[in-house]
């Protein structure tokens, strides 16, 4: 399906091929060759992620890693704003550098007091998804926040990896995965 408009600038047109998620941007004399695909075509939303609040406390996150079987969860604020994100060695050497190994407790220490070693910066919702694929490759999922630095969701690893693997496939006439 495809949608064509001319921005307010009068000197593109552009051309958005909604089932693939992508935008071709054309000016008035040549092609600029551009796409741009929208990485809301990737996006978990946030009502399907698993992600802790600051004031969690160590206990009650290591319980939804485990019962989530994840090794990195999203941390954000109670006003739903990006925080950062957790992961399993944070956790590990933040009970080793700073805690017994205590489970009660960890009861009583909170997950903001657990620093992380890596900065997982978010992407912004408007962002080219080539950003979005270069922070893929060095993370299992890109946090996503809306203009306000609300956290809306992420986008996996997987889900870029299985998009191209499919088009891949089409393209080689070969049966997608499934």
């Amino acid at each position: 399906m495809l949608i064509q408009g001319t921005p307010k600038d009068g000197n593109h047109s552009l051309q958005r091929d909604v089932l693939n998620g992508c935008t071709k941007i054309e000016g008035q004399n040549q092609s600029l060759g551009v796409k741009r695909m929208n990485i809301l075509f990737f996006l978990t939303p946030k009502n399907d992620v698993a992600f802790i609040y600051e004031d969690f406390t160590l206990r009650q996150v290591l319980e939804k890693m485990e019962n989530n079987s994840y090794t990195a969860v999203p941390i954000i604020s109670r006003e739903g704003k990006y925080i950062g994100t957790l992961t399993e060695g944070d956790l590990l050497w933040g009970i080793k550098n700073q805690y017994d190994l205590d489970l009660k407790k960890a009861e009583d220490v909170r997950i903001a007091d657990i620093p992380r070693r890596i900065e997982n910066a978010p992407v912004d919702v408007s962002a080219d998804v080539k950003d979005v694929v270069e922070k893929a490759l060095k993370q299992n999922f890109v946090p996503v926040i809306d203009d306000r630095g609300i956290f809306i969701g992420i986008i996996t690893r997987k889900s870029i990896i299985r998009y191209f693997y499919d088009r891949l496939e089409q393209m080689n006439g070969v049966q997608p995965l499934s």
